[in-house]
Protein backbone atom coordinates (compact mmCIF):
# COMPACT_ATOMS: atom_id res chain seq x y z
CA UNK A 1 0.00 0.00 0.00
CA UNK A 2 1.35 3.40 -0.70
CA UNK A 3 1.52 5.63 2.56
CA UNK A 4 -1.54 7.66 1.32
CA UNK A 5 -3.52 4.92 1.35
CA UNK A 6 -2.29 3.67 4.64
CA UNK A 7 -3.03 7.25 5.76
CA UNK A 8 -7.05 7.15 4.76
CA UNK A 9 -7.26 4.20 6.67
CA UNK A 10 -5.69 5.79 9.62
CA UNK A 11 -7.85 8.83 9.69
CA UNK A 12 -11.18 6.76 8.57
CA UNK A 13 -11.55 8.26 5.12
CA UNK A 14 -14.41 6.98 3.39
CA UNK A 15 -12.28 6.80 0.05
CA UNK A 16 -10.86 3.38 0.95
CA UNK A 17 -12.68 0.14 -0.35
CA UNK A 18 -13.78 -2.20 2.93
CA UNK A 19 -11.19 -5.11 1.34
CA UNK A 20 -8.31 -2.31 1.62
CA UNK A 21 -9.27 -1.48 5.28
CA UNK A 22 -9.36 -4.75 6.35
CA UNK A 23 -5.81 -5.49 4.83
CA UNK A 24 -4.58 -2.07 6.66
CA UNK A 25 -6.22 -2.74 9.98
CA UNK A 26 -5.01 -5.93 10.32
CA UNK A 27 -1.03 -4.83 9.21
CA UNK A 28 -1.46 -2.43 12.23
CA UNK A 29 -2.93 -5.18 14.55
CA UNK A 30 0.45 -7.48 13.49
CA UNK A 31 2.61 -4.39 13.55
CA UNK A 32 1.32 -2.74 17.15
CA UNK A 33 1.38 0.49 15.37
CA UNK A 34 0.14 3.49 16.66
CA UNK A 35 0.34 6.48 14.75
CA UNK A 36 2.90 9.31 16.00
CA UNK A 37 0.59 12.36 17.56
CA UNK A 38 3.17 14.90 17.40
CA UNK A 39 3.82 14.45 13.55
CA UNK A 40 0.26 14.20 13.07
CA UNK A 41 -0.39 17.77 14.35
CA UNK A 42 2.14 19.07 12.35
CA UNK A 43 0.75 17.80 9.23
CA UNK A 44 -3.03 18.91 10.42
CA UNK A 45 -2.35 21.75 12.37
CA UNK A 46 -4.46 19.91 14.96
CA UNK A 47 -3.28 18.80 18.60
CA UNK A 48 -6.24 16.42 19.13
CA UNK A 49 -6.10 17.63 22.85
CA UNK A 50 -8.30 19.38 25.09
CA UNK A 51 -7.88 20.64 28.25
CA UNK A 52 -9.96 20.56 31.49
CA UNK A 53 -8.94 24.00 33.10
CA UNK A 54 -9.61 23.86 36.98
CA UNK A 55 -9.22 27.64 37.97
CA UNK A 56 -9.15 26.12 42.07
CA UNK A 57 -7.03 24.73 45.25
CA UNK A 58 -6.23 21.57 44.20
CA UNK A 59 -7.34 19.96 47.55
CA UNK A 60 -10.88 21.14 46.76
CA UNK A 61 -10.92 19.44 43.50
CA UNK A 62 -10.30 16.19 44.51
CA UNK A 63 -11.95 16.30 47.90
CA UNK A 64 -15.35 17.37 46.11
CA UNK A 65 -17.55 14.92 44.52
CA UNK A 66 -18.77 16.60 42.34
CA UNK A 67 -15.75 17.18 40.25
CA UNK A 68 -14.86 12.97 39.68
CA UNK A 69 -18.91 13.22 38.21
CA UNK A 70 -18.22 15.98 36.26
CA UNK A 71 -14.80 14.51 34.89
CA UNK A 72 -16.51 11.29 34.38
CA UNK A 73 -18.46 12.64 32.03
CA UNK A 74 -16.32 14.39 29.81
CA UNK A 75 -14.06 11.28 29.47
CA UNK A 76 -16.62 9.29 28.89
CA UNK A 77 -17.78 11.51 25.61
CA UNK A 78 -13.94 12.04 24.74
CA UNK A 79 -13.31 8.47 25.07
CA UNK A 80 -15.86 8.17 22.04
CA UNK A 81 -13.04 10.66 20.13
CA UNK A 82 -9.63 10.55 19.41
CA UNK A 83 -9.43 13.71 21.65
CA UNK A 84 -7.27 13.09 24.88
CA UNK A 85 -7.65 15.36 28.49
CA UNK A 86 -5.04 17.05 29.83
CA UNK A 87 -5.84 18.36 33.18
CA UNK A 88 -5.07 21.86 34.42
CA UNK A 89 -5.72 22.76 37.89
CA UNK A 90 -4.26 26.37 39.04
CA UNK A 91 -5.66 28.42 41.79
CA UNK A 92 -2.71 30.65 41.84
CA UNK A 93 -0.23 30.93 38.97
CA UNK A 94 2.30 33.75 39.34
CA UNK A 95 4.32 32.33 36.53
CA UNK A 96 1.57 32.54 34.18
CA UNK A 97 2.55 28.95 33.14
CA UNK A 98 -1.09 27.90 32.43
CA UNK A 99 -1.37 31.05 29.97
CA UNK A 100 1.68 30.24 28.40
CA UNK A 101 0.63 26.52 27.93
CA UNK A 102 -2.45 27.57 26.52
CA UNK A 103 -0.75 29.99 24.13
CA UNK A 104 1.82 27.41 22.86
CA UNK A 105 -0.73 25.73 20.84
CA UNK A 106 -0.54 22.22 22.54
CA UNK A 107 -4.62 22.62 22.43
CA UNK A 108 -7.73 22.43 20.17
CA UNK A 109 -9.93 23.24 22.83
CA UNK A 110 -10.35 23.76 26.78
CA UNK A 111 -13.28 22.91 29.13
CA UNK A 112 -13.48 25.23 32.69
CA UNK A 113 -15.22 24.17 35.81
CA UNK A 114 -15.23 25.82 39.35
CA UNK A 115 -14.53 29.57 38.02
CA UNK A 116 -14.28 32.52 40.02
CA UNK A 117 -15.53 36.21 38.97
CA UNK A 118 -11.79 36.95 39.47
CA UNK A 119 -10.21 34.98 36.61
CA UNK A 120 -10.21 37.38 34.06
CA UNK A 121 -7.50 34.80 32.11
CA UNK A 122 -10.68 32.78 30.81
CA UNK A 123 -11.13 35.88 28.31
CA UNK A 124 -7.59 35.75 27.00
CA UNK A 125 -8.00 31.97 26.42
CA UNK A 126 -11.74 32.15 25.13
CA UNK A 127 -9.84 34.44 22.71
CA UNK A 128 -7.84 32.34 21.30
CA UNK A 129 -9.08 28.77 21.48
CA UNK A 130 -12.90 27.07 21.73
CA UNK A 131 -13.89 27.38 25.30
CA UNK A 132 -16.97 25.68 26.74
CA UNK A 133 -17.67 26.43 30.64
CA UNK A 134 -19.18 23.94 33.25
CA UNK A 135 -21.52 26.69 35.20
CA UNK A 136 -22.56 30.08 34.13
CA UNK A 137 -19.56 32.35 33.05
CA UNK A 138 -19.61 36.22 35.12
CA UNK A 139 -20.03 37.17 31.28
CA UNK A 140 -22.18 35.30 29.54
CA UNK A 141 -22.84 37.21 26.63
CA UNK A 142 -20.16 37.13 24.34
CA UNK A 143 -20.20 35.64 21.10
CA UNK A 144 -17.78 33.04 21.63
CA UNK A 145 -19.03 31.82 25.12
CA UNK A 146 -20.42 28.52 25.35
CA UNK A 147 -21.94 26.45 28.77
CA UNK A 148 -23.41 24.16 30.21
CA UNK A 149 -25.23 24.50 33.72
CA UNK A 150 -28.65 23.78 35.98
CA UNK A 151 -31.15 26.76 36.66
CA UNK A 152 -29.52 27.25 40.06
CA UNK A 153 -31.71 30.03 41.31
CA UNK A 154 -35.02 27.93 40.11
CA UNK A 155 -33.26 24.39 42.16
CA UNK A 156 -32.76 26.85 45.74
CA UNK A 157 -36.45 28.21 45.14
CA UNK A 158 -37.31 24.27 45.07
CA UNK A 159 -35.21 23.24 48.24
CA UNK A 160 -35.95 26.39 50.03
CA UNK A 161 -39.86 26.11 49.68
CA UNK A 162 -40.22 22.29 50.47
CA UNK A 163 -38.61 23.40 53.74
CA UNK A 164 -41.03 25.96 54.09
CA UNK A 165 -43.88 23.46 53.57
CA UNK A 166 -42.49 21.12 55.96
CA UNK A 167 -43.27 24.00 58.33
CA UNK A 168 -40.06 25.36 59.40
CA UNK A 169 -40.07 29.09 59.56
CA UNK A 170 -36.86 30.05 61.06
CA UNK A 171 -34.43 29.12 57.89
CA UNK A 172 -30.64 30.07 57.59
CA UNK A 173 -28.44 29.59 54.96
CA UNK A 174 -24.80 28.77 54.08
CA UNK A 175 -24.02 29.64 50.83
CA UNK A 176 -21.20 28.89 48.25
CA UNK A 177 -18.83 31.96 47.29
CA UNK A 178 -20.18 35.21 46.20
CA UNK A 179 -17.97 35.56 43.45
CA UNK A 180 -18.92 32.37 41.96
CA UNK A 181 -22.28 32.48 39.63
CA UNK A 182 -23.22 29.19 41.42
CA UNK A 183 -23.34 29.85 44.34
CA UNK A 184 -25.06 33.61 43.51
CA UNK A 185 -27.30 31.98 42.05
CA UNK A 186 -27.96 29.51 44.53
CA UNK A 187 -27.76 32.15 47.20
CA UNK A 188 -30.74 34.50 45.10
CA UNK A 189 -33.33 31.14 44.82
CA UNK A 190 -33.33 31.45 48.79
CA UNK A 191 -33.90 34.82 49.16
CA UNK A 192 -36.81 34.65 46.61
CA UNK A 193 -38.63 31.98 48.06
CA UNK A 194 -38.28 33.67 51.55
CA UNK A 195 -39.59 37.24 50.00
CA UNK A 196 -42.61 35.54 48.30
CA UNK A 197 -43.48 34.10 51.72
CA UNK A 198 -42.96 37.04 53.53
CA UNK A 199 -39.54 36.40 55.48
CA UNK A 200 -36.56 37.52 55.92
CA UNK A 201 -33.55 36.46 54.61
CA UNK A 202 -31.29 37.44 57.58
CA UNK A 203 -29.38 34.26 58.55
CA UNK A 204 -27.12 33.83 56.37
CA UNK A 205 -23.43 32.86 56.18
CA UNK A 206 -21.10 32.43 53.22
CA UNK A 207 -18.68 29.79 52.70
CA UNK A 208 -16.36 27.94 50.16
CA UNK A 209 -18.24 25.31 48.92
CA UNK A 210 -16.24 22.91 51.35
CA UNK A 211 -17.03 21.47 54.22
CA UNK A 212 -14.70 22.56 56.04
CA UNK A 213 -15.64 26.66 55.51
CA UNK A 214 -19.18 24.94 56.52
CA UNK A 215 -18.76 24.04 60.00
CA UNK A 216 -17.24 27.41 60.58
CA UNK A 217 -20.39 29.03 58.61
CA UNK A 218 -22.33 26.61 61.32
CA UNK A 219 -20.87 27.90 64.50
CA UNK A 220 -21.29 31.39 63.25
CA UNK A 221 -25.26 31.00 62.09
CA UNK A 222 -25.97 29.03 65.34
CA UNK A 223 -23.93 31.73 67.41
CA UNK A 224 -26.52 34.71 65.86
CA UNK A 225 -29.87 32.33 65.42
CA UNK A 226 -29.76 29.62 67.81
CA UNK A 227 -33.61 29.18 67.03
CA UNK A 228 -33.06 28.41 63.86
CA UNK A 229 -35.59 25.44 62.12
CA UNK A 230 -34.31 25.14 59.32
CA UNK A 231 -31.39 25.02 56.68
CA UNK A 232 -30.47 25.88 52.91
CA UNK A 233 -27.29 24.74 52.05
CA UNK A 234 -25.76 25.33 48.66
CA UNK A 235 -24.04 21.96 48.20
CA UNK A 236 -23.66 18.54 50.05
CA UNK A 237 -20.32 18.33 50.89
CA UNK A 238 -20.87 22.11 53.01
CA UNK A 239 -23.60 20.52 54.42
CA UNK A 240 -21.60 17.83 55.98
CA UNK A 241 -19.48 20.29 57.85
CA UNK A 242 -23.04 21.77 58.80
CA UNK A 243 -24.26 18.20 59.98
CA UNK A 244 -20.70 17.77 62.02
CA UNK A 245 -21.49 21.22 64.07
CA UNK A 246 -25.06 20.56 64.43
CA UNK A 247 -24.44 17.02 65.93
CA UNK A 248 -21.68 18.95 68.41
CA UNK A 249 -23.96 21.09 69.51
CA UNK A 250 -26.90 18.89 70.74
CA UNK A 251 -29.51 19.85 67.42
CA UNK A 252 -31.16 17.00 66.01
CA UNK A 253 -31.52 16.42 62.56
CA UNK A 254 -34.05 16.87 61.52
CA UNK A 255 -36.33 17.33 64.65
CA UNK A 256 -34.47 20.45 65.39
CA UNK A 257 -33.51 21.62 62.43
CA UNK A 258 -34.12 20.10 58.46
CA UNK A 259 -31.53 20.40 55.86
CA UNK A 260 -31.54 20.40 51.98
CA UNK A 261 -28.30 20.61 50.27
CA UNK A 262 -27.63 21.29 46.79
CA UNK A 263 -26.12 18.49 44.24
CA UNK A 264 -27.05 14.83 45.31
CA UNK A 265 -23.57 13.60 45.17
CA UNK A 266 -22.52 10.67 47.03
CA UNK A 267 -21.69 13.06 49.91
CA UNK A 268 -25.87 13.17 50.49
CA UNK A 269 -26.08 9.50 50.56
CA UNK A 270 -22.60 8.66 52.74
CA UNK A 271 -23.66 11.55 55.77
CA UNK A 272 -24.03 11.05 59.04
CA UNK A 273 -27.78 11.93 58.35
CA UNK A 274 -28.43 11.12 54.55
CA UNK A 275 -29.72 14.91 53.08
CA UNK A 276 -32.46 15.26 51.36
CA UNK A 277 -31.23 17.30 48.39
CA UNK A 278 -31.38 19.50 44.93
CA UNK A 279 -30.45 16.81 42.18
CA UNK A 280 -28.46 18.15 39.87
CA UNK A 281 -26.82 15.53 36.83
CA UNK A 282 -23.62 16.46 37.02
CA UNK A 283 -21.95 13.67 35.17
CA UNK A 284 -25.11 14.18 32.44
CA UNK A 285 -23.23 18.18 32.22
CA UNK A 286 -19.66 16.72 31.39
CA UNK A 287 -20.80 14.77 28.73
CA UNK A 288 -22.54 17.70 27.65
CA UNK A 289 -19.55 20.50 27.97
CA UNK A 290 -17.10 17.70 26.38
CA UNK A 291 -20.28 16.85 23.50
CA UNK A 292 -19.89 21.11 22.96
CA UNK A 293 -16.64 21.07 22.47
CA UNK A 294 -16.27 18.88 19.82
CA UNK A 295 -18.68 20.07 17.71
CA UNK A 296 -17.46 23.46 18.12
CA UNK A 297 -13.99 21.94 17.03
CA UNK A 298 -15.64 20.05 13.91
CA UNK A 299 -16.90 23.18 13.08
CA UNK A 300 -20.51 22.82 13.14
CA UNK A 301 -22.24 26.28 13.29
CA UNK A 302 -25.50 25.37 15.00
CA UNK A 303 -24.25 24.54 18.43
CA UNK A 304 -26.14 26.00 21.01
CA UNK A 305 -24.70 28.79 23.17
CA UNK A 306 -26.60 27.30 26.63
CA UNK A 307 -27.45 24.20 27.48
CA UNK A 308 -29.56 24.25 30.66
CA UNK A 309 -30.44 21.06 32.59
CA UNK A 310 -33.02 19.90 34.76
CA UNK A 311 -32.70 19.75 38.77
CA UNK A 312 -35.27 17.39 40.86
CA UNK A 313 -35.61 17.11 44.98
CA UNK A 314 -34.26 13.95 46.22
CA UNK A 315 -36.20 13.50 49.81
CA UNK A 316 -34.19 11.86 52.40
CA UNK A 317 -33.94 11.96 56.12
CA UNK A 318 -32.99 15.47 56.96
CA UNK A 319 -36.01 16.92 55.59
Amino acid sequence: MSRATVSRVVNGSPKVSPEIVAVVTAAIERLNYVPNRAARSLASRQTQAVALIVPEDITRFFGDPYFAAVVQGITQRLDESEYILNLLVASSDPTHKTMRYLRSGNLDGALVVSHHTRDKFLADVEAMIPLVFGGRPANDTGPNTYYVDVDNIAGAETGTQHLLDLGRTRLGSITGPIDMPAGIDRFTGFQLTLARAGLEADAVEHADFTALSAAAAMRRLLERRPDLDGLFVASDLMATGALAVLREQGYLVPDDIAIVAFDDSPAAIGASVPLTTISQPSAEMGFAMADMLLRLLAGETDVPHRNIMPTRLIQRDSA
